[in-house]
């Protein structure tokens, strides 16, 4: 009897051994409650690739940063005290009526709705803004700004190296070229409070989106954006278009001639004046 109690303990401790060695193989695989599985629960199929979740959140955050950060950018060209206040607010209206145009073609291919209005946060940082006048402007203007797209600057990096949809790719390059430029303007107003933003992105890191319903249908794409505005004035431009790189090189070519110009002119007139 003892012996038959022997045998049985040591099966039964093979068994158990066994079965927690198989327990990983198919409890994490599909098992609800995974990342593979909420991953697969909230992805649906376009002809341009699957579309996630973390995909269509990105797809909003680009067009709700486009409603705000256009009449923020109009605001500091007529506001802003400093010419580098005033550069980096031109840069923003023309990167987001770039933008804004992208995402709307992007949510029309893909069926999905977006927002015409900034969220709260948002209109509360254009509240900020409107409030606020002279250098204490132009200091606002370089950190709110700036801290925002410092937050998006990192969903964007994390969308382009995960997705596994074209279209969302090819926006992410668009969003990737747009906000690194606006920061690095921002940045060069001088104004910037690096310690403030070093300390937000320990504590605000982003977070991954809630669950997110798929597409129900067709919808059309918005047309004109519906912002919230510091005032009247300071109105949603009309999108534009893809910047053409074959002006863009002639501008370069013409200021490499000019300046070349310029320093010939220079060694003339020192070899006359020697």
């Amino acid at each position: 009897m003892r012996s038959l109690t022997g045998t049985g303990l040591i099966v039964a401790g093979l068994t158990a051994t066994l079965a927690a060695l198989l327990f990983p193989i198919w409890s994490y695989a599909d098992r609800a409650g995974t990342g593979l599985d909420t991953l697969n629960a909230q992805t649906v199929s376009t002809r341009f690739g699957p579309l996630s979740a973390l995909d269509r959140d990105f797809i909003n955050k680009v067009r709700l940063a486009g409603l705000w950060e256009l009449p923020a950018g109009q605001q500091a060209q007529e506001r802003g005290t400093s010419k580098a206040v005033q550069t980096a607010g031109r840069h923003l209206v023309e990167g987001h009526t770039f933008l804004d145009a992208r995402v709307r073609e992007v949510a029309a291919e893909l069926s999905l709705e977006l927002p015409n209005q900034p969220n709260e946060q948002q209109r509360g940082w254009l509240d900020e803004l409107s409030a606020a006048r002279g250098d204490a402007y132009n200091q606002k203007f370089a950190n709110i700004l700036r801290l925002a797209h410092g937050r998006v600057f990192a969903v964007v990096a994390q969308v382009r190296a995960t997705t596994r949809n074209s279209l969302v790719r090819e926006l992410a390059d668009d969003a990737n070229t747009t906000v690194l430029d606006h920061i690095s303007v921002l940045e060069a107003t001088g104004l910037v409070d690096f310690d403030a933003i070093a300390e937000d992105a320990a504590t605000n890191g982003p977070r991954p989106p809630g669950s997110s319903p798929p597409p129900a249908g067709p919808t059309n794409s918005p047309g004109s954006a519906v912002a919230v505005t510091p005032s009247p004035t300071f109105s949603l431009p009309p999108a534009a278009s893809r910047p053409n790189p074959d002006k863009e090189k002639e501008r370069s070519q013409s200021s490499e001639k000019e300046q070349n110009g310029k320093g010939a002119g220079k060694e003339d007139r020192e070899r006359k004046g020697s």
